[in-house]
Order: structure tokens, then C-alpha cells, then sequence
């Protein structure tokens, strides 16, 4: 598909939307223990790597530990992405060696970490070869656990959950480069197989559970992919797989001898990545409809991933004045655009100066929009509600 240049219709040119400021709500971690955080109820949970150990631990809104639970047992084990599902469970996935002489390792599997996340330096992160799926409950409790032995060193970078099971997707080394995957896990914690996109040089960034059985994933590939090559230097991509996991269909998001990867990838597919082209780096931010239409089209310039909440959120790291904004940041600085269905957007918050990555916008009926962001020095959460 050719770079997407669509911008919303509106009627009339509309007043400049002022940029609200967002609170504090707490901090929560260094940025190489904190993988990221999740809301079960009205708790926080914090999942991440600390001593070479995947761990999870809940708070609440102040900051105050409620538990908190060591997820793996072995050597070295890394927690990188979590979800949660509507009994308020957390699934948490990542990976763990696999177990001594049960399948001969690749000599130079080392995966790429597309979305920059936290692996501890102590962490050898070439054993780490199993792909590892904990459930915890509210309580803290360690309820359930698997691990799927792979040939490869792996890096799983998002999971999504409904009331059948979930989906994780992630990246696997190999001596030609890396290549993405899908994997699902069933309610009793059972693994599908491994479905792999691509073989050298190819990203699974988020996925997205539909209803009829089917799943979105999306990233980026500099590789062919179901017959369809790559227009630019390195596209965005999203891939239709069925509920046999099979590649269906595969669009493809280019710029011109630039890059594009698709970061975040709301259930509503609202879509978040970055494009590089022309010496310059750009949020992208697109609506696609259910059959992989663009609907809208924004262009942000920007540092760094874009993360998306259900139809109407997109968080990134600004860093210039944005048309429809009362907007103009000195330093790069996040900022959190609510759109209508139309693709509008109705308002704008912003960030602490200082902060250097972007990491989640949460939706919650009990705490409301959450945003979870990083400096050099702390993992913080701020709230769009004043307190």
C-alpha cells in the first residue's frame, strides 16, 4: 500500500484546542526493571525484570505495594508485555530458558528489540529460548503457567486476551536476522502452534483477537511477505491470519527509501507507528476499517514508538508545533490526542518535560485514562483527571 496521505474531513476549520496538562499519579519503577503496567480493578500492576527474574507486583493509586509475586523460578526470565481479562486476571508473557538438551540452540540467535523495551544486562538474552505465559490473579496469586520451547532466542513484545485465551506476539533470532511470530494459548493455558512471518528481516509488534476467531498482527518487514515485497526500505505491516493460522492477507504501509513499523494496534484497529524518511522521524496515526482501509491519517513529527487506546487515543513523544494545537513543545515532550469517529481531534494532553519514551495509554472504568510513560531515571503513570 503506498504511504497513506489521507487527512480527516472536517466542515468547517475549527479553533485551536488548548493542551491540558496531566497529573502525576505515581511513579513506579526504573526504567530497565519496569517492562510496563496493566489495571486490574482499581490496582496497578508493574511487571518487568529485576535480578535476572520476571516479576509482577500491584500498587494502588498512591504508590502503596499490595503484593508482589516472583512469576519464574529459573536461572534468568524476562516479563514483557501483560494484559488483562474481563474477570481481572492478569496474563503476563515473556521468556525463560528452555530447558537444559531439550532442543539444540541456534548458534547466533539473538533477537532485535524493536520497541527499545527494558532487558536487564544481566540477563544473557540468547538462552532465553522458551516463550513463558504466567496468569496472576487480582489477589497475586500465581494461578497458571507454561512455557513453549522454540530453537530460537525470542522477545515477545505484546499479548491481547479475551474470555478463550490470548495471543502473543514477538520477535525470534536467527542467523539471518529475525523474523516475527504468533502464538495462541487456550483457557487451560495450552499452546497452538508457532506461526512465523517472515525469515530475516521482519517485526511483530501487537495483535488484535476478532471475534469470528481471526487476528490482526501488526509490525514491520523489509522482506516479501505472502507474494506482496516491499515498497520502501522497511514497511509497516498488518497481517490477516485465519483461525487456522494461516496468512490471509497482508497490507503494507511504505515511504519512499524510508522506514515504517506499526507499534500499537488498538481491538478497534487505531493503529500507532513511526516513519522514517527524508532525515526526519514522524508519528503516524490511522483509523483502518475492518477490511484494512484507512479512514484517517495524521502525521505528527515526533521521537520514538506511538501507542494507541481503542478508537480515540494516540500517545507520543512531540517534539513540534501541531496545527490543530495551541502547541509548540521547547524540548520533546508527550502528548495524548483524543479524536472523534470522524477522526477530529476534540483534545490534547500533555506530558512532564523529561520524559524519554512512551509505553501505554490505559482505558479504565475505575481509574479513567491512564498514560505510563519513562524518564532516564523512573517509570512514571499520569492521569488526565485532576487530584
Amino acid at each position: 500500500m503506498a504511504s497513506l496521505l489521507l487527512t480527516p474531513t472536517v466542515n468547517a476549520a475549527p479553533k485551536k484546542i488548548s493542551v491540558k496538562p496531566m497529573q502525576l499519579l505515581t511513579t513506579v519503577g526504573t526504567p530497565d526493571e519496569v517492562s510496563g503496567v496493566v489495571v486490574s480493578g482499581k490496582s496497578l500492576i508493574i511487571f518487568g525484570s529485576k535480578e535476572s527474574k520476571a516479576y509482577a507486583r500491584a500498587v494502588d493509586i498512591t504508590g502503596k505495594e499490595i503484593w508482589n509475586l516472583s512469576l519464574d523460578q529459573s536461572p534468568a526470565s524476562i516479563a514483557t508485555a501483560a494484559a488483562v481479562d474481563p474477570a481481572g486476571d492478569i496474563w503476563i508473557t515473556g521468556a525463560t530458558p528452555i530447558a537444559t538438551g531439550l532442543i539444540s540452540p541456534t548458534p547466533t540467535a539473538t533477537p532485535v528489540n524493536p520497541d527499545n523495551a527494558s532487558v536487564p544486562s544481566y540477563t544473557t538474552v540468547g538462552n532465553l529460548q522458551a516463550i513463558a505465559i504466567w496468569k496472576v490473579t487480582s489477589a497475586g496469586v500465581l494461578s497458571l503457567t507454561n512455557t513453549l520451547p522454540t530453537s530460537s532466542a525470542l522477545f515477545p513484545t505484546s499479548i491481547s486476551v479475551d474470555r478463550n485465551g490470548a495471543s502473543i506476539v514477538g520477535v525470534m533470532g536467527n542467523e539471518k536476522g529475525n523474523s516475527g511470530f504468533l502464538v495462541n494459548i487456550d483457557s487451560a493455558m495450552l499452546f497452538s502452534k508457532l506461526l512465523q512471518f517472515g525469515f530475516a528481516a521482519t517485526t511483530a509488534d501487537a495483535v488484535v483477537r476478532h471475534g469470528d476467531g481471526t487476528f490482526t498482527v501488526a509490525g514491520s518487514s523489509s522482506e516479501t511477505l505472502a507474494g506482496k515485497k516491499a515498497a520502501g526500505i522497511t514497511d509497516g505491516v498488518l497481517i490477516k491470519v485465519s483461525q487456522e493460522l494461516k496468512i490471509t492477507n497482508v497490507v503494507r504501509s511504505s515511504a519512499a527509501k524510508g522506514k515504517r513499523i506499526w507499534n500499537s494496534a488498538s481491538s478497534t484497529l487505531l493503529l500507532g507507528g513511526e516513519v522514517v524518511s527524508g532525515g526526519k522521524t514522524e508519528t503516524a496515526i490511522t483509523k483502518f476499517s475492518s477490511s484494512y482501509l484507512p479512514t484517517w491519517t495524521y502525521r505528527f513529527a515526533s521521537t520514538g514508538p506511538t501507542m494507541t487506546a481503542g478508537s480515540i487515543h494516540a500517545l507520543f513523544i512531540s517534539t513540534a508545533p501541531t496545527p490543530q494545537l495551541n502547541w509548540n513543545p521547547k524540548v520533546p515532550t508527550p502528548l495524548l490526542l483524543t479524536f472523534d469517529a470522524k477522526g477530529a481531534i476534540t483534545a490534547a494532553f500533555s506530558g512532564a518535560a523529561g520524559q524519554k519514551e512512551v509505553l501505554k495509554v490505559l482505558m479504565t472504568k475505575e481509574l479513567g485514562v491512564l498514560v505510563v510513560t519513562s524518564s532516564a531515571e523512573e517509570t512514571s503513570i499520569f492521569t488526565l483527571i485532576p487530584r
